[in-house]
């Protein structure tokens, strides 16, 4: 069956309206959730096919984390869906104000490849719980697990509601050019501004979950041992291929070397190898050849290990950098860890204003009033105060960046939101009608549109 096909359909059974009814979602979503449990173990084979990652690791990051959006749209989706009641201006009186959510329609969610089960599956759930219909297109460079999902979902669902689309760049540049009522994109900034490009064509609302160089602070109250293990795990989380993984480390002077040493005893400490079950593949060759290629010896503190033939690189970690450095240029995305030291932190945080507000941010200090500080001078879509990684995982929190790092965010009722528009509306009773917005326009009309205007 065909792509076109396929959105026909779906458009066709969106004007239905069955979507909008909260039991329909719900079944759909609890269908999802019996799908993937009933083939977990496929799962976990797909994705160590692609990355050699670990049963426990694609739990903890993905299937996981898909099992609670399900079940907390199901527990939430009544409140989300209703309408809120808000206060009616004077001018308006007598009359009733609320907003209403709807869904968009047919949505178009592109996957990324880096952790495809969760950043393809998490806005689909949300976009279900919406009410809308979703057309999925996971990432080509993961193949095993788009394979996986495309078979899971399309026996398991109907092609009105859900349907997998696999396919490389040609199949979406083919997707793009068609219209649809939301796309929701996770991936790159250079393939993100493509999309945003096709978007703006139909005027299609758009989520862009892109990336960047996010940043981790670390001042001299900081505890260096926990704040290391943290940094670490962080970092070295799926080999570095993470969107908020800290790209790189700002550590003040006086600790740099303390700081340094507590870091590589860490590494040393987390034993990391594909063996160990606590590391994963660069996901091709092309990527590895990259990141290879950052590797710059005459800064290397630690690690600079890798394995062609596995696209394995060991945890990196340099030192000595500044912002002028190649690795400085572009995202790392990968297991190398550059860190910059610094004396003054006002020079600093003015540089990092100059560039491209990141994904992420992390603070690593006692101190309020560095917090304040860089809370309030950096702009980012979300960090984390002495901790990497783990305000993704609060369904409270709403998640995406801010200018080249993303436009929107999700999880949580935030998703239910990004697939959600709220139409206003304001319903009046026939009883009273004042003649005070109606001809003629008097100067006795003027002074009470002005009182009540002001």
């Amino acid at each position: 069956m065909d792509y076109k096909t396929i959105l026909e359909q779906q458009r066709k059974f969106f004007e239905s309206n069955k979507t909008k009814d909260l039991h329909f979602r719900i079944n759909i979503l609890k269908n999802l959730k019996t799908v993937l449990k009933n083939n977990e173990n496929l799962l976990y084979e797909a994705i160590y096919a692609d990355f050699k990652k670990s049963d426990f690791e694609t739990y903890a990051t993905e299937i996981g984390i898909l099992y609670n959006d399900i079940n907390l749209a199901i527990r939430k989706i009544r409140s989300w869906s209703r309408s809120k009641r808000v206060s009616t201006n004077l001018i308006n009186l007598p009359s009733k104000s609320f907003i209403k959510p709807e869904p968009y329609g047919v949505c178009l969610i592109i996957g990324a490849w880096n952790y495809p089960y969760q950043l393809s599956f998490a806005p689909a759930i949300a976009a279900i719980a919406a009410g809308n219909t979703v057309i999925l297109k996971p990432s080509e460079l993961s193949s095993n697990t788009s394979a996986l999902m495309s078979k899971l979902i399309n026996n398991n669902f109907s092609p009105e509601i859900f349907h997998v689309i696999e396919g490389g760049v040609n199949e979406t540049t083919e997707l793009l050019k068609e219209k649809f009522d939301k796309i929701f994109f996770t991936g790159s900034v250079s393939v993100g501004k493509i999309v945003y490009q096709a978007a703006a064509k139909n005027l299609t609302p758009i989520t862009l979950e892109l990336g960047g160089k996010s940043p981790a602070f670390v001042f001299t109250d900081t505890n260096l041992n926990v704040t290391a293990k943290r940094l670490v795990w962080g970092k070295f989380l799926n080999a570095g291929q993470t969107c908020i993984a800290p790209d790189y480390v700002l550590v003040e002077n006086k600790i740099k070397d303390a700081f340094l040493q507590a870091i590589k005893k860490q590494i040393d400490d987390f034993k990391y190898s594909i063996t160990n079950k606590n590391h994963v593949q660069i996901i091709n060759s092309k990527n590895f050849e990259r990141l290879v290629n950052l590797i710059d010896k005459s800064k290397l503190f630690c690690g600079g290990e890798y394995n062609e033939s596995e696209r394995y690189i060991s945890p990196t970690v340099l030192h000595d950098i500044d912002f002028s450095h190649p690795i400085m240029n572009d995202e790392v995305f990968g297991p190398i860890l550059p860190v910059i030291a610094f004396d003054n932190i006002t020079d600093t945080l003015q540089k990092i204003k100059s560039l491209p507000k990141p994904l992420a941010c992390y603070i690593f200090t006692k101190n309020k009033k560095t917090k304040k500080n860089i809370l309030n001078n950096i702009s980012f879509g979300g960090g984390a105060i002495n901790d990497t990684i783990m305000h993704i995982s609060n369904p409270n929190l709403p998640f995406g960046g801010v200018g080249n790092s993303g436009i929107g965010n999700y999880h949580g009722e935030a998703g239910f939101r990004a697939f959600s528009h709220y139409k206003s509306i304001l319903a009046k009773p026939f009883g009273f009608e004042p003649k005070l917005k109606y001809p003629p326009y008097t100067k006795s009309k003027m002074k009470w549109m002005k009182r009540l205007l002001r």
